[in-house]
Parts: structure tokens; C-alpha cells; sequence
């Protein structure tokens, strides 16, 4: 990797294979961190026997990081770039990178509860800008390189950031909107000159001595922004407790992770929960280390390659991802050591499933949570009966039913909404940010209501119908229409725009867009292209419409509501008459 500061470059290695992997044998004589009992065998039982054990005080940064003092020479990261260039780094670099940068946060401002944008892809940067950040009591607020301007400025004025790190283009343009975000004090630029600081010439200079805030099992640790149907998106307010309620799901949807010499792996992006809190920040908690792949989009090639070269065991791939590995033509070439897959973010199919078993040697674990109320349901082959096309049962510690509209709950085979008990469960959000009436509304009593519709069958096992509202689930992302159709509504061809899933089967869905053109504007594919590069550059490449139907009027409502029902029946007549 390209150094980007003197302490990278006097302190990195690259690796070779051979003395990495020996030395992940040593770790088998750390002290036993596992939840769940590896040698109990029954689903079930587990679920009836566990308890949550929360401390008072909690940090994610003492959790993942801190509290491995006899690891500080294991690696925590094997980071790779588009130029296959390789750099390790260790749980001992890790802690002092990350001392020294909490220092450099507070000399430039930030205090205990500001929010800190970190808009990074995988590389090591991003873990010692999160790892600093809740050593201070501050709100890390991550956000994806994917996003463009408009989806930028929003988050950051919402959440009055402090202060943000980034890279590349990220670093002009948040320059370009400062104006217009009076609480942004600094920017911190990690690979080329530009912003107010650079981020490992502050680390250099910085003292690697720092005491740790103190904070509470309660207190905030991340703001994630979710996509909605109506309104901009909403800020997840997720507490440090909320990693401690992620690792049953973590532990059993990776067959009881972790095991000696497990490294893991995901191309979620780890903006988002399910790349962070579903990989990064549970794979370090245990001691284990994670691969980062810097780079484009997903290439499924690179992803094999990698998979062999690092001798990765355990991963979270989204099904629209493990359909593009499955379609490598010289897959079994491959010399894989995974033993467990975790996939979550669209419903994976009974072919996945028979894949996973005939192809890679194992079932693939699927799993369902939410930003709010994460990682809740799934399955645990070894120890469970895996019934291809369930979401699967409630990993232990969760409370999880099909509710009416009272509260109430169903009987078995009978639809209603997924719900979450929401007392006791560490892994609840906090609220959404500055919206306690949002907050509100996702509750019933106890429960929190996940907007997804589905019912229970007789053996307890859950199965997904669809969404409550209108939310699109598109290759593991979760989009909101809302956001998207503001954006189509600036092209000055756009009168009137509405956004639909429409079924796809690499992707599970794609974004469709039905638009209404301003007089003067001849609808055909020139336009289109044109308003696809608009929204894919001002929000993010994969909230840009693969699909739009140009259309003389839309259907909506006696109140001027957009009747998206319509819109989804007549793309399901267009798909039918092409069949």
C-alpha cells in the first residue's frame, strides 16, 4: 500500500502467507471469549438457556481492540489495494494508531458526544478513525463511498458532524459544501493534500498516550442513516451495548466463530451495518483477523482470488454477490478454506442454498436484522435444520414474534408484521436522531415493529412475505423511494417521478423509476441514460434507477398520493408480457 504517512511507513510490513498463518495458531491461549458453548448442540436449548449479562460500562474500542493485551503482535488486518499491493497490520498498531489520532480529534475540537463523519472504503484508516472516535465518547457516523454530494451534505448537516475523515474526491467535495455546514469544523484528508489536516501527519504528531473515556453500556457509539419510504433518511442512534447484542447471531451464523486460525471477509461496505457491525467491529472483538479489500465494484474474481490467498474461513457475502461467485467458471480450481458463509440483505433462495451445500461443502447461513434492531434471526446448520427460504428462528437473546396491529400476537401460518421485544436486548437502537416522533412510531408497547411482513410456521421458524411499507431491498442495500425520487425531480425533464422495486434475479430487486416528462422533453434511451448519470452522481451508484418507464400520467390517489400499487402491477404486466 501507498504510505501516506511516516508513521505507515516505519511501522507497516508487507506479509507473506506462510508466518501469518503460523503465528494465528497462537491464539488458541487467549482467554475463551465465545457466548455460546461450542460444544451445545442444540439450537433450541441454547436459545432457552441464554441470558444477557450487560456491564454498566461499556466501550467498543476497549471490546475490540484494548482489551487483546496478549495479542498486540497477532494481525487484526490484512489490507489489499486495486494494485494488489499488501500491508498487515497488528492489534498493537492498531491501539497506538488509534491513541494517537483520539488525541489529534480532541486537539482539533472534538469532544465526547460530537459526531465524526468517516467516509473510507475498507483500509486500515477507517479502523483507527472508529477505534478513535469511541476512545473519545464520540459518535462515529459512517457513510459510503458510494454517496454523492446531495446524499453527503444531508447526513452531515442532519447530524451537525464536527469533524470528517475521507479520502479522493470526498476531500473537494466536502470542501465545496463547508458553507454550508457551519458545525463542520475539520476535515481530514487520508491520501492526498487538501482538506485541514492530513490524516497521518497527525497521527505522527500526536502523543500515544490516551486515557479512554469512560463510557456506559448506553451511551451512542454510531449514527447510521436508514433509508424510509416517505422523508429523507433517519439517523439510527446505535449504543456501544449494541455490539455485545450482535454476537450471538455473529457466533452461530458463522458456525460458532471463533475457531483457530479463522480469518474473515466481507465486500459489505463498512459504512453499514452489515458490513460493520456484521463483520469488522465482531471479527476484532474476538481477536481474529478481518481481510480489506480496497477497490471498484464487486468482482467476483478478485473475490475468489482473495479468498484463497488469505485463507479465509468465514464471511458475510449478500446473495446478489454469492450468485456472481457461483457464475466463476473455474471456481472449483480454487483451493477455499471457508467453512461458514453468512448471507443477509435479500431473501437467498432455495439455489443458493443447494449451492452452498453441492458446491463450497457447507449450508449457507441465512440472517435477517435491521440497522435498529440488528441481527436477530438466522439459521446454525450444524445444530439446526436449515429450511431453504426461511428467514430461520431468533438467535438467543431475541425476542422475535408476528404481530397485528394492536400488539398482539399471531398463530402460527398466519401473516403480520416481524417484531422485536425490545426490553432487555442490548442490540436495541437508541431512537432515531432528532426524531422522537419516528421513534415512536416504531413501536407497539414493547415491541418494534420492522415494517417486514411475514408469518411463523409450527416449528417456530419465521419466513419473510414482503414489506410493510415501500422500502426496496436491491443487492443487500436497503433504498429508500423517497430520496431518490428528490433527486429525479431535479432534472429539469422530470415533472413528476415515483420509485419501485421491480423483481430482478441477480439482485433480488432493482430500482425502477416511472416518470412523468415536463413539456418540450421527447422521452427514449438518451434521456434516460441522462437521468440515470444524474442520480448516480449526485446520490450513490446503487440508488440510481437501472430501470425507468416514461409514462403520460400517475396513478394516485383521491388525496394526490402516488398509488405505488399500481406502479407495481403494471411492471409486473410488462415483465409478464416479455415472459
Amino acid at each position: 500500500m501507498q504510505a501516506g504517512g511516516a508513521g505507515r511507513r516505519t511501522q507497516t510490513r508487507a506479509f507473506s502467507r506462510r508466518p501469518v498463518y503460523a503465528k494465528l495458531e497462537a491464539q488458541r491461549s487467549e482467554p475463551r471469549m465465545q457466548l455460546i458453548d461450542a460444544d451445545h448442540r442444540d439450537f433450541d436449548a441454547i436459545r432457552r438457556e441464554f441470558h444477557w449479562r450487560v456491564p454498566e460500562q461499556y466501550n467498543i474500542a476497549h471490546q475490540v481492540c484494548e482489551k487483546h493485551t496478549g495479542l498486540t503482535t497477532q494481525p487484526a488486518m490484512f489490507c489489499e489495494n486495486e494494485a494488489g499491493e499488501e500491508n498487515t497490520y497488528t492489534f498493537g498498531q492498531l491501539s497506538a494508531w488509534s491513541n494517537r489520532f483520539a488525541n489529534a480529534l480532541r486537539a482539533n475540537g472534538v469532544e465526547r458526544g460530537d459526531r465524526v463523519g468517516v467516509i473510507l472504503p475498507q483500509c486500515v484508516e477507517t479502523g483507527i478513525a472508529h477505534l478513535a472516535v469511541y476512545k473519545l465518547g464520540a459518535v462515529a457516523l459512517p457513510l459510503s463511498i458510494l454517496f454523492g454530494p446531495d446524499a453527503i451534505e444531508y447526513r452531515l448537516s442532519d447530524s451537525g458532524a464536527k469533524a470528517v475523515i475521507t479520502q479522493g474526491r470526498h476531500v473537494a467535495m466536502i470542501e465545496d459544501m463547508k458553507q454550508s455546514l457551519p458545525e463542520l469544523q475539520t476535515v481530514v484528508a487520508c491520501d492526498e493534500p487538501g482538506g485541514d489536516a492530513d490524516f497521518w501527519t497527525l497521527v505522527d504528531n500526536a502523543a500515544e498516550r490516551f486515557t479512554p473515556a469512560a463510557t456506559l453500556a448506553d451511551d451512542p457509539a454510531l449514527l447510521i442513516y436508514t433509508s424510509g419510504t416517505t422523508g429523507p433518511p433517519k439517523g439510527a442512534l446505535v449504543a456501544h451495548r449494541s455490539l455485545l447484542g450482535n454476537l450471538t447471531g455473529f457466533e452461530l451464523s458463522q458456525n460458532f466463530f471463533p475457531q483457530a486460525n479463522d480469518v474473515f471477509w466481507t465486500p459489505a461496505d463498512w459504512a453499514w451495518t452489515g458490513g460493520l457491525l456484521d463483520g469488522l467491529l465482531p471479527t476484532w472483538y474476538y481477536g481474529r483477523p478481518i481481510v480489506a479489500l480496497e477497490g471498484g465494484k464487486f468482482d467476483p474474481e478478485r473475490a475468489c482470488r482473495m479468498m484463497e490467498k488469505y485463507a479465509v474461513t468465514n464471511a458475510f457475502i449478500p446473495p446478489t454477490a454469492l450468485k456472481m461467485i457461483r457464475k466463476v467458471s473455474d471456481l472449483g480450481d480454487y483451493n477455499f478454506k471457508l467453512r461458514a458463509i453468512m448471507s443477509a440483505g435479500e431473501t437467498m433462495g432455495a439455489e443458493l442454498y443447494e449451492w452452498g451445500r453441492e458446491v463450497l461443502g457447507f449450508q449457507i447461513n441465512e440472517m435477517w436484522g435491521q440497522t435498529e434492531f440488528n441481527y436477530l434471526v438466522g439459521n446454525c446448520a450444524p445444530i439446526m435444520t436449515v429450511k431453504p427460504g426461511s428467514m430461520g428462528k431468533p438467535y438467543p437473546g431475541h425476542v422475535v414474534a408476528v404481530i397485528d396491529d394492536d400488539g398482539n400476537e399471531l398463530p402460527a401460518g398466519e401473516d403480520g408484521e416481524i417484531a422485536a421485544r425490545r426490553v432487555g436486548d442490548p442490540v436495541m437502537f437508541l431512537g432515531y436522531w432528532n426524531n422522537e416522533r419516528a421513534t415512536r412510531d416504531k413501536f407497539v408497547g414493547d415491541w418494534f415493529c420492522t415494517g417486514d411482513v411475514g408469518y411463523r410456521d409450527e416449528d417456530g421458524y419465521l419466513w419473510f412475505v414482503g414489506r410493510k411499507d415501500d422500502v426496496i431491498s436491491s443487492a443487500g442495500h436497503r433504498v429508500g423511494p423517497g430520496e431518490i425520487e428528490d433527486c429525479l425531480l431535479k432534472h429539469p425533464a422530470v415533472v413528476q417521478a415515483a420509485v419501485i422495486g421491480s423483481p430482478d434475479e441477480l439482485r433480488g430487486n432493482i430500482i425502477k423509476a416511472y416518470i412523468v416528462l415536463a413539456d418540450g422533453f421527447a422521452p427514449g434511451d438518451p434521456l434516460k441514460a441522462e437521468i440515470q448519470a444524474a442520480v448516480k452522481t449526485r446520490l450513490a451508484a446503487h440508488e440510481y434507477p437501472r430501470a425507468i418507464e416514461f409514462i403520460d400520467e400517475m396513478p394516485t390517489t383521491t388525496t394526490g398520493k402516488v398509488r405505488r400499487v399500481d406502479l407495481r402491477r403494471m411492471d409486473q404486466e410488462r415483465r409478464s408480457a416479455k415472459s
